[in-house]
């Protein structure tokens, strides 16, 4: 199938009006049409959708597609705008015009970030090693090179990163310094290879993933999950892993912190009885207390910015956390991993056929909730019969493993998948 044909289809998704569809279509033309023609269908797309910014952007850079300060602007606002796939084309033409621009090329490197490229980002700061200023180039080097799986190339690179002399490069130095740490524990625990989504899931966040997905593994989501309806067997097999992950750890919550919003409050009912705790409204300085969210983006942004500072024995628990954009913060024990999904109480995804059909919110009192996520029975989802067993002892010989690595540093967000490749990045 040839990129004209593609690009035609992309055009005829904009003369109807199809922004998602055209967006859609340019992704896997982007990078063989000419620098001309992508910006115009950028700018045709940027006008429907009312992004100005992106717009006079692409229309400049149709005008003059050599041109690499229009391509570098370009790059820019595709990035803003959340389609950095379309910024590597222009952003990669605009380092061969300026090879000697470090703000050109970290802006390419922040593009390949964005589409989990983490290796081309290497290769484009390793070949230019010798001109890399400590802050930032080096740290994105060093990141990145985390990021891609390379740990003893990562280690390397760390070795010449020397601690930062400005107080906003502190935190940067931690993460990946924290990451390089937990890294070495992970290993320990299993193979860090890039099928082992539980050991890189706790290398980049610091956090313990309970439970692994049972379909799909070589299909490409190696632990995760798509389309996922929850379901109150799925909940309680949750919190009974976070319980097994608590007593591997040697930590005991004295209270249960009570978030604000309706999910929240049902699970952490639930895990209140389950660890015979009492409940507490949450408050960002309580020590000793497990906070539970099912999603923690259902939090005000005022409680999630709260969340990435840690009390001292405080543990962070999220049932269903997003892998293909990441809350605020990483939880210290993610329930599973999804791509999209509602919880039981929710409007559901699809009828089941013991609920009497029902597709609309529950709006039964929260206790009442939390109760049938108690009364659940034992999960017994033996999935596509394709996928790795997930038993309870691998994940407490994990936990132990890298006890002494968690819950230490901030709760910090990471956009990338890491070297556990998914079929969305393929």
């Amino acid at each position: 199938m040839s990129t004209d044909n593609d690009l035609d289809r992309v055009w005829r998704c904009l003369e109807a009006g199809d922004v998602p569809g055209a967006i859609r279509g340019l992704r896997g033309v982007a990078a063989g049409v000419p620098l001309g023609e992508l910006a115009r269908a950028l700018e045709k797309a940027a006008r429907l959708a009312g992004f100005e910014d992106l717009a006079e952007a692409a229309g400049q850079a149709a005008a003059q597609p050599s041109n690499p300060r229009r391509l570098y602007d370009l790059g820019y606002a595709c990035i803003e705008r959340g389609i950095a796939f379309a910024a590597i084309p222009p952003l990669v033409e605009a380092v061969r015009r300026v090879p000697d621009s470090t703000g050109v090329r970290n802006e390419l490197v922040a593009a390949y970030e964005a589409e989990a490229r983490h290796g081309e980002a290497v290769a484009l700061l390793e070949a230019d090693k010798a001109a890399l200023r400590p802050w930032p180039d080096r740290y994105l080097l060093v990141y990145n090179t985390i990021l891609s799986g390379d740990l003893a190339r990562a280690r390397r690179h760390a070795a010449t990163l020397p601690a930062p002399d400005e107080d906003r490069w502190t935190w940067a130095y931690g993460r990946v310094t924290r990451m390089l740490t937990r890294a070495d524990a992970a290993s320990r625990a299993g193979s860090l290879d890039h099928l082992d989504l539980r050991g890189w899931q706790f290398a980049l966040t610091g956090g313990v993933l309970a439970t692994l997905s049972p379909y799909g593994f070589a299909a490409g989501m190696t632990g995760r999950y798509a389309m996922h309806q929850d379901d109150y067997t799925s909940c309680l097999h949750g919190l009974s892993r976070l319980v097994l992950i608590l007593e591997a750890a040697g930590v005991a919550p004295t209270t249960v912190s009570l978030l604000d919003d309706r999910g929240s409050r049902i699970m952490g009912l639930a895990a209140a009885d389950l660890l015979g705790v009492p409940t507490v409204p949450y408050t960002p300085t309580r020590p000793d207390t497990l906070v539970v969210a099912y999603r923690l983006e259902d939090l005000a942004p005022e409680t999630g910015a709260a969340l990435r500072e840690r009390a001292p024995g405080q543990v962070l628990y999220e049932h269903a956390t997003c892998w293909t954009q990441p809350p605020a913060v990483s939880a210290d024990v993610s329930g599973l991993l999804r791509q999209y999904g509602n919880a039981p109480w929710e409007e559901q995804l699809f009828v089941q056929p013991d609920d009497g059909g029902r597709d609309g919110v529950d709006t039964r009192p929260e206790a009442d909730h939390a109760a049938e996520v108690l009364r659940a029975g034992p999960s017994d989802d033996e999935g596509d019969g394709e996928t790795p067993a997930d038993p309870d002892e691998a994940l407490g010989a994990f936990t132990r493993t890298v006890a002494d690595t968690w819950l230490t540093g901030t709760r910090d967000r990471v956009d990338s998948p890491g070297p556990v490749r998914s079929s969305r990045f393929a």
